[in-house]
């Protein structure tokens, strides 16, 4: 297939994204090894943080963007994940609880006037966004909205979808190990798959493959997305990391765990890697490889064929 297009890297072999040090020399180092792993463009994560941190490392990634070229070559946006999540345990993840805060149209433009353009995606939860009034701000500003570490009813999720939602960001993570058996955001989401896109992380830990096989099963190719998720771990191996200020902990078969072993905190595997999963452990082809880790998320971003032909 042609090159990955990745919604969501926090970081990348040795480089945290979130680092308040993060310095321009080692965002173009981690531009070059995802270039040479076969990503051709991605969305920089900045997750929850309190705004003032938000905002600055928002800007400091838009600014590179705009002035280094491999920067701009490789990034093709920003992703903002948060702060408009779930503050309940499970639901926020690896995401400080402390600095989530409802949706509100202010607190989103102040975000999106840091990336001064570049702010392509936000995830939210929608029960975090009253009458969905966000995600429609959002939309009118030309930006895709996802939810994510949500515990959204049916009708928060219509009410959204209805407003332009048009993402859920890796499903199956993002919500407690143990849910009702019937009535969960993993059910209530592929109900809507038909509505939805939903992007997975397909490293074998995030989802095991048998239940990433039901869920694709279940809904269209075309709504599938696979992102990496990937932190300052990602391709390095086993050991101890930083996101964004918390310890990271890889084991021995590459999965990455919050300092608190009871959650996973991002991801360490590669895309390339991914793909061979997929392959190997749920037997796709390279059709539906291409259109989950290309077409799909260049689609959901709105590329034309005009604008593909530049990628």
């Amino acid at each position: 297939m042609s090159g990955f297009i990745d919604l969501q890297v926090n970081g990348y072999a040795g480089v945290d994204f979130n680092s308040d040090e993060l310095s321009e020399a080692d965002l173009v180092a981690a531009c070059t090894e995802l270039a040479c792993d076969g990503v051709e463009q991605t969305l920089a994560t900045i997750i929850t943080a309190p705004m003032d941190q938000m905002v600055s490392r928002i800007t400091r990634i838009a600014d590179w963007i705009e002035s280094v070229p491999e920067i701009r070559k490789q990034i093709a946006g920003i992703h903002v994940e948060g702060p408009f999540i779930s503050p309940v345990d499970g639901f926020v993840g690896a995401h400080p609880k402390a600095a989530v805060q409802l949706a509100t149209a202010d607190a989103a433009e102040r975000l999106l006037d840091a990336g001064n353009g570049h702010v392509r995606l936000v995830t939210l939860a929608p029960e975090m966004d009253s009458g969905a009034a966000v995600t429609q701000f959002l939309r009118n500003r030309n930006v895709v909205v996802a939810a994510g570490h949500s515990d959204a009813s049916v009708v928060e999720l219509d009410r959204c979808i209805d407003a332009g939602l048009g993402l859920y960001t890796h499903l199956g993570n993002g919500c407690p190990s143990q849910l009702h058996r019937h009535d969960n955001i993993i059910q209530r989401v592929l109900s809507r798959s038909d509505r939805l896109m939903i992007s997975f992380v397909a490293d074998g830990h995030h989802v095991p493959t048998f239940a990433l096989r039901n869920y694709l099963r279940c809904m269209p190719s075309e709504n599938v997305v696979i992102v990496s998720d990937a932190i300052v771990a990602a391709g390095l191996g086993p050991g101890e990391y930083q996101l964004a200020g918390q310890t990271v902990y890889v084991d021995d078969v590459g999965a990455a765990w919050a300092e608190c072993r009871t959650h996973f905190a991002g991801c360490a595997t590669t895309l390339p890697r991914m793909r061979e999963i997929l392959i190997r452990d749920l037997g796709a082809t390279e059709t539906e490889i291409n259109a989950w880790m290309r077409d799909n998320p260049k689609r959901l971003l709105g590329y034309t064929p005009a604008t593909s032909a530049a990628l």
